[in-house]
């Protein structure tokens, strides 16, 4: 099912303000525009594993915390983003989720602090 459906859907049974829609719609739409790039920083991170053997759960997590880290203009801060993709993490993936997702974050939190571009 294309996320634009499944978040027409999610509104419907569970309504959101106008504020929370706009930003949840920004969130999937910039996913989906930057998806290609989300996934090759991924793999690139996640070098243990291919992409198509990390579980579903966490490729979804990383791409919106990636996302909102790296292509959001701001819109949430860097360290916001990690503590909402590990709290999504831990309360969606299984036993190792938390641990994986906090693990590729933190790495692209340390390469940015090296590079001066974290906050």
């Amino acid at each position: 099912m294309p996320a634009t459906t499944s978040l027409r859907r999610s509104h419907a049974d569970i309504p959101m303000s106008g504020d929370k829609a706009q930003r949840a719609a920004a969130i999937v739409s910039g996913v989906i525009e930057h998806r290609e790039a989300l996934d090759t920083m991924i793999g690139e991170l996640a070098d243990r594993l291919p992409l198509d053997q990390i579980a579903l759960v966490d490729q979804t997590v990383l791409r919106i915390a990636l996302f909102e880290m790296l292509f959001d203009n701001g819109a949430v801060r860097p360290n916001t983003a990690v503590r909402h993709a590990v709290t999504l993490a831990k309360r969606f993936g299984d036993d190792g989720s938390r641990r994986f997702v906090s693990g590729v974050l933190g790495t692209v939190t340390r390469n940015r602090l090296q590079a001066g571009t974290a906050e």
